[in-house]
């Protein structure tokens, strides 16, 4: 008797289901992009309990006539591909036929589909990948109901994670739908109502626009070029808009969301020198290429891709994003530009004013002399670093980190406590996801002296603030917050210290403000109070002490 049978089509499909549907998002994912695939322009997602009970997902596209809705659900049937060549000229976004087979397999799903134009339709009841009910329904484009997901694998259904982040993951999923198909109207509702409603927009910038607000495009800067077959049209961070994770970084080729290690690392190396090494650049990349050149059916769920020429995509993006970046740096590089035997006087950058007004420091920096006087305490290198002469040797600060490190455990001292009142509150607009996640730990940040209210439309309204927050960038405090809500600093931390930690950053000094003797005096003083006085909250030293002997050696002294 044989060892080797071949699996029943209803196995086969819950195997197929496992790769291509992790979670409801995954479900949202397949749907939307046979949605737009259909030419539709206005796409409805509506879900209960995080997508768990109900995804239903309607669109005003082509629709189908009856053969098709019952053809669709066969196992790697598709209307995309009709020979071999098309696997590698992949133009729409749905192609291997695995994923409405896959999602009916483990739910129960209604269709209810209509060609566009026609008075007739068809509704379909599928249950477990099997059919129940077909009947006429009068409809044009097309209502896909998926209900009780994983109803018959509970141990699939057992690692479906809360209602509130399974909906979370939904958001990201429409998001990044809707950030590469800017020309579709996109709408997002659960139990308590309307979460996301996006209108069509002009292009990419537009679309940011609505999704994030002003206040975080105004932190973008936009980079266009193209070469032979290739066309990149990308918002990247402006230098001072760095964020602390790496929740804003996107990637489309040819309008589809996916994952590439190697483009987000030519993205990385087009700030190189800039970026400080705990700091993540914010992305949206949209890379437009011949599809013969690119394999999208690598990853069941479409997530991975495989180029024909990676190390020429590459340099493409990496030279694009680097020669945006030194454009945007060249008016804060001016000041240094000069030759060296230009001195420090004669700058005429305000954030350097002339020596003349300088009474207790001294600064150094690429292509500047070094005007160093014996008297002054303290010298400055570069725009952060501190070089301050003691007892016994020499200690390097990081004046950004120390100052980090005191308002970390202020904050975590300080639970409770009074906070300032904004006579004008702070209108704040996020992502729908920051948003949710902000608005579910409101008690958290009011333990911060930060009072949140949802204003809707997700923006929020910022009334109280602790008085060290004063002039920050609230939305930048407010997304980081979030992005510890969402990811989580590292392992075994808790929440309450990793938003700490993000708000900290955002409220310290920063690089390009430079101390007086008086504010260094007292910044040193704060540093030696606290409980870790050489760590910033991220693991970073605030200052390091050279002794005369650790000098000797350097110098090769016995």
């Amino acid at each position: 008797m044989p060892l080797i049978r071949v699996l029943p089509i209803d196995i086969r499909n819950r195997i197929a289901a496992g790769e291509v549907i992790e979670r409801p998002a995954s479900v949202v994912k397949e749907l939307i992009e046979n949605a737009i695939d259909a030419g539709a322009t206005d796409i409805r997602i509506d879900v209960l309990r995080g997508g768990k009970r109900l995804i239903r997902v309607s669109d005003n596209g082509a629709g189908m006539d009856r053969e098709d809705a019952l053809l669709c659900f066969e196992p790697h049937a598709t209307s995309k591909l009709s020979k071999e060549e098309d696997l590698f000229d992949i133009r729409t976004l749905g192609f291997r036929g695995e994923a409405l087979p896959s999602i009916s397999s483990v739910a129960r799903v209604k269709l209810i589909t209509g060609l566009r134009g026609t008075a007739s339709g068809v509704s379909v009841d599928i249950e477990g990948g099997e059919v129940k009910e077909t009947r006429d329904s009068s409809v044009a484009g097309t209502t896909f109901e998926v209900r009780n997901l994983f109803f018959n694998t509970p141990a699939r259904k057992k690692f479906l994670k809360s209602d509130n982040t399974e909906f979370i993951h939904i958001l990201d999923t429409v998001t990044k739908e809707a950030l590469s198909h800017f020309a579709i109207c996109f709408t997002l509702s659960q139990e308590s109502g309307e979460t996301m409603s996006l209108p069509a927009a002009s292009g990419f910038r537009e679309r940011i626009l609505q999704i994030y607000g002003g206040e975080f495009l105004k932190g973008l800067t936009e980079v266009q070029a193209s070469i032979e077959e290739m066309r990149l049209e990308a918002l990247v961070s402006k230098a001072e808009h760095f964020r602390k994770g790496k929740s804003h970084q996107f990637l489309f080729i040819n309008l589809r969301p996916v994952r590439d290690p190697a483009l987000s690392h030519a993205v990385y190396q087009s700030f190189e020198g800039i970026l400080p090494h705990d700091r993540h650049p914010v992305f949206f990349l949209f890379l437009e290429m011949n599809p013969k050149t690119v394999d999208f059916n690598v990853h069941p769920a479409k997530r991975e891709v495989r180029f024909a020429d990676r190390e020429a995509i590459y340099r493409f993006v990496l030279h694009a994003v680097r020669d945006e970046v030194k454009k945007e740096r060249s008016g804060f590089t001016a000041p240094f530009a000069e030759p060296a035997t230009r001195t420090v006087a004669a700058s005429s950058s305000p954030m350097y004013p002339p020596l003349a007004e300088q009474t207790d420091r001294t600064f150094v920096a690429e292509d500047m002399e070094l005007s160093y006087q014996p008297l002054h305490p303290f010298i400055y290198l570069g725009d952060t670093f501190i070089a301050l002469s003691g007892k016994g040797g020499l200690t390097l600060i990081d004046h950004h980190a120390a100052h980090e490190r005191i308002l970390y455990e202020r904050f975590l001292k300080s639970i409770n406590q009074a906070s300032l009142r904004l006579l004008f509150p702070e209108q704040v607009k996020l992502s729908p996801k920051e948003c949710r996640a902000v608005l579910s730990n409101l008690e958290l940040l009011q333990e911060f002296g930060i009072e949140v209210e949802d204003f809707g439309h997700d923006t929020v309204i910022v009334r109280s603030i602790p008085e060290a927050l004063q002039g920050a960038d609230m939305r930048g405090i407010l997304a980081d917050a979030a992005s510890a809500v969402l990811e989580g600093d590292s392992p075994g931390r808790p929440l309450r210290e990793a938003i700490a930690a993000r708000v900290a950053c955002h409220s310290s000094v920063r690089g390009k403000n430079i101390l007086t003797q008086e504010e260094l005096s007292v910044l040193l003083s704060d540093l030696q109070k606290t409980e870790h006085p050489d760590q910033c909250p991220h693991g970073r030293p605030t200052r390091i002490f050279y002794s005369l002997d650790d000098l000797k050696k350097m110098f090769k002294r016995k």
